[in-house]
């Protein structure tokens, strides 16, 4: 899906990281969120608080996810799922454009 319809978008984007890190918030009429980001280069740690399953929109990204020993590569495309309750490790190599949704369990 390239484009949402029918959303609310929360104005004030979510900044990380100095910067280097920014998203905005899109609600969905069901209840569900997503947020739309871009990643600079750099080396990074998230916490999760629900499942997330992340979207790669373009960009170069290595992913070390919880339990794994071997990074994942995406190169400009590729999705990845990150447990609730746990945290995971980016090391981004280029811009990294993503869409992250959020799944309740």
């Amino acid at each position: 899906m390239s484009q949402f319809t029918n959303v609310s978008v929360v104005k004030q984007a979510n900044i990380y990281f100095d910067g280097k890190v920014t998203s905005r918030t899109v609600l969905f009429a069901d209840g569900t969120k997503k947020t739309l980001g871009i990643m600079l280069p750099g080396e990074y740690e998230f916490g999760t608080a629900e499942k997330e399953i992340m979207e790669v929109l373009a960009g170069k990204v290595d992913i070390l996810l919880p339990g794994e020993s071997e990074w994942r590569s995406f190169d400009g495309s590729g999705s990845f799922e990150v447990p609730a309750n746990s945290k995971f490790k980016l090391n981004v190599h280029s811009v990294f454009d993503y869409c992250c949704s959020y799944v309740a369990e």
